[in-house]
């Protein structure tokens, strides 16, 4: 994995859609620059969109904190912007893929020790579901892998938008 370093505060968008598609295809094209030969470059950005308003990563624990509190027994909306370059062709190909998730009813006492492992701090929506909010998270309708930072079923499409069918790069 090859971080791409872009300044993410440089985006100024408001709609979380359009702002996770331009992340992605900052970072996919910066690390493409980078990349010397051909390669198949992928680059992803999340955000959770809770009615319209974006929730990134959160900034402190006390953020990180009211955000959850506020989507206990609630849903929101993961959106997770794709951008896969095939530096040979120099071909792109673009995507968002969006998943709601339901969030569970978890105490207060629950949250504290989640925020004292300091997890919400690295991650969109101060959650995620391969990690410990995950017992948090009544599910989701749509996409798990998404949830996770890459859809892979989107990825999929993207390759073959390219030309590339995903079976081929188990093999390489």
């Amino acid at each position: 994995m090859i971080v791409s370093g872009i300044d993410e505060d440089e985006v100024v968008e408001t709609d979380p859609a359009a702002l996770v598609l331009e992340l992605a295809r900052r970072k996919a094209r910066a690390v493409a620059a980078e990349v010397h030969g051909d390669a198949l470059v992928v680059g992803c950005d999340s955000v959770l969109d809770v009615d319209g308003t974006v929730h990134a990563k959160p900034s402190s624990v006390d953020e990180a904190r009211q955000r959850l509190r506020a989507l206990r027994g609630q849903s929101a909306v993961l959106r997770t912007g794709h951008c896969v370059i095939d530096t040979a062709s120099g071909q792109e190909s673009t995507g968002v893929a969006s998943t709601t998730v339901r969030f569970g009813e978890f105490s207060n006492a629950e949250l504290e020790t989640y925020l004292a492992t300091g997890e919400a701090l690295a991650v969109a929506g101060a959650f995620t579901l391969d990690g410990r909010s995950a017992p948090f998270v009544d599910g989701v309708d749509g996409d798990p892998s998404n949830v996770i930072g890459l859809s892979l079923p989107l990825l999929r499409r993207l390759l073959l938008d390219l030309g590339v069918s995903i079976t081929e790069l188990w093999t390489s």
